[in-house]
């Protein structure tokens, strides 16, 4: 079977996590919770990185430290995880969305004005598959109306975005915003196997973020509570594995861009299906190697996956709309919205094997015999 994707833990995790036991600091305590939370920030280009237990936790953190209120609303693509409307709904806060660009699945920036009402609060940008959201009409909108900016940067670790708006600069996905939220699960670029980080510039965001994530304990009288928070903190023994795979992270980074290459050449010999975009405004990490079917070839994403996994390639379906979520509606969400370009791309798209060790060898398989399915 050839894996959607595999782990890359050939580093100094093991070496690290001795540490963390032969020192018997394994909790949220351990020094490696800090490094972590300091060397990622650094990476990413901003002063404050808050490591939590994962990504869902790190957005909701990241809501609560932006100061949102229970029936304020939060702009967003339906196309994403459920983990970002369950950010909101945990609060209080309302999610409403937005249809995607067709051609690089990101949301949609031109339709975002039209959804933002006086309980707008923040727009919430989700970058897709390694790929940068539109950020400048974000960056237009949030002066406009005065909206704060939270990036879901879980999928472009690394990725960056050429701004107009900033000068010709540029800018970093998770650095483009008043606050970020990232994942670690173990298929992201790197892994701390669950596990997620807020990062911020500002430093009163900062500190509610830490609060929220501890329980809302005051520093300066520790089981007295003003406010309700959650444990969300990250075990030094996560923090541990993160710091070895971010000394990885150029390397792993170079690796799904050269795969990239190749997935595209080989899949460009394919009539009736394309291979995600290289926007020149877009430097893609290419978390993941997407592809989506042309409706003329007669065939949904599903069936062609079934087929795949016959013959021992693994695949993963594009996220089916948050409006087309039943447990949304049961909370009268979204009933009735229509989204075209999510659904479009919720029948005809899927991800091919994507792991960072996959070999061209392994891409020439994959490749072949998706070949051979669509003309069968």
């Amino acid at each position: 079977m050839i894996l959607v994707n595999d782990l890359f833990l050939e580093g100094n995790e093991k070496k690290y996590l001795e540490q963390c036991i032969n020192t018997g600091w394994i909790s949220s305590e351990g020094p490696f919770v800090r490094r972590f939370e300091e060397e990622f920030a650094s990476f990413v280009g901003v002063r404050h990185g808050i490591a939590v237990c994962n990504g869902t936790a790190a957005l909701e953190t990241a809501l609560f430290a932006l100061g949102v209120k229970n029936g304020d609303e939060v702009i967003m693509p339906s196309f994403t995880i459920i983990s970002c409307a369950i950010a909101c709904i945990r609060l209080g806060v309302k999610p409403v969305l937005v249809d995607i660009e067709p051609e690089t699945w990101t949301m949609d920036v031109s339709q975002i004005e039209a959804k933002i009402s006086p309980r707008t609060k923040v727009i919430m940008p989700v970058h897709i598959y390694g790929h940068p959201v539109n950020m400048d009409g974000i960056f237009s909108l949030s002066a406009k109306y005065h909206l704060k900016v939270l990036e879901d940067f879980a999928e472009a670790q690394g990725a960056e975005y050429h701004s107009e708006y900033s000068g010709g600069k540029w800018l970093k996905c998770g650095a483009m915003s008043d606050i970020s939220a990232t994942s670690f699960y173990a298929n992201k670029i790197i892994t701390t196997g669950e596990g997620g980080m807020v990062l911020t510039n500002n430093d009163e965001s900062a500190r509610r973020a830490r609060s929220y994530r501890n329980l809302c304990f005051k520093e300066e009288k520790r089981f007295h509570h003003t406010e309700l928070g959650y444990n969300f903190r990250m075990s030094n023994l996560q923090a541990a594995v993160g710091v070895a795979q971010l000394e990885q992270i150029e390397r792993f980074i170079k690796i799904k861009v050269k795969l990239a290459d190749y997935y595209r050449n080989k899949l460009s010999q394919i009539k009736g299906i394309r291979f995600m975009p290289a926007k020149p405004c877009a430097k893609s990490i290419y978390w993941v190697y997407a592809v989506e079917l042309d409706p003329r070839l007669k065939v949904e994403a599903e069936v062609v996956m079934a087929k795949l996994k016959k013959h021992g390639v693994g695949t993963r379906p594009f996220f089916k709309g948050l409006h087309a979520q039943p447990a949304l509606n049961d909370l009268s969400l979204f009933v009735n919205e229509k989204y075209p370009c999510t659904d479009f791309a919720a029948d005809y798209g899927f991800y091919l094997p994507s792991g960072l060790k996959l070999t061209e060898s392994q891409v020439d398989i994959v490749v072949d015999t998706l070949k051979k399915e669509l003309a069968a």
